[in-house]
């Protein structure tokens, strides 16, 4: 599993795609952290991280598309099946390196909060709060992406179909409040992300949240782990 995330973390600053997604995002940290000093007041910092929440959601399908597919679309992925390696530290190679590239890109994020910390008081437990139900709320979409990577040899229907899953898990509220039956209005805020993710942007941590998040990431890459094991029977 190790070598697996190490070869994928490389393979991923070897080519533009890894310092694209962490630069791009770090401008947009940049920009709106900018407007906040504009501002004059570091109270407007929370509604950064809620514009920023939307915009790594948006690179997460980029990171995770050539996660599995590229490997089927050049033929390497049967020297990994062949391996003597199982198939779930596969999955979870690959899933920590398409991690790794969101936690930097999160975690750089921070650097000006902590420079405004200097001339300012920004609100830590809100900021702090963001960033983990980011890396969490994160991790869950990519290990959903991975997944979904796993099931195309194209990286284009990879990164649609993530985004489109991505779009749907975000306004699931909207369509929870439209259902007229309570059993199913039920069953869609249980599996609603953004409540969790709220009780974190409050600057609070939720136990039960993080269980949800880290559960979701745990199914995900058993799911993927299956459909390589499919994979290497099939071959």
């Amino acid at each position: 599993m190790k070598a697996i995330c190490k070869r994928e973390i490389r393979s991923y600053f070897s080519s533009p795609i890894g310092y694209v997604c962490v630069a791009a995002l770090l401008a947009l940290y940049g920009y709106y952290y900018y407007l906040v000093m504009m501002m004059g007041s570091s109270s407007y910092i929370s509604s950064v991280y809620g514009v920023m929440f939307s915009f790594s959601m948006m690179v997460i399908p980029i990171i995770t598309m050539r996660s599995m597919s590229d490997d089927q679309k050049n033929k390497t992925d049967q020297a990994l099946l062949t391996a003597p390696v199982g198939v779930t530290a596969i999955a979870l190679g690959k899933f920590l390196a398409c991690f790794f590239v969101f936690f930097t890109a999160s975690t750089l994020g921070l650097l000006p909060a902590a420079v405004m910390n200097f001339f300012a008081s920004p609100a830590w437990g809100e900021i702090l709060g963001n960033y983990l139900g980011t890396l969490l709320y994160g991790g869950a979409m990519i290990a959903i992406g991975v997944f979904i990577s796993s099931l195309t040899v194209s990286q284009i229907i990879a990164a649609i179909g993530t985004f489109a899953v991505s779009v749907f898990l975000m306004y699931i509220d909207m369509l929870a409040s439209s259902v007229s039956n309570a059993a199913v209005s039920a069953i869609i805020q249980w599996i609603s992300f953004n409540t969790r993710y709220e009780t974190f942007t409050q600057g609070m941590f939720s136990i039960s949240a993080a269980v949800f998040f880290l559960s979701v990431m745990a199914v995900f890459v058993f799911l993927t782990a299956r459909r390589l094991e499919s994979r290497r029977w099939a071959s």
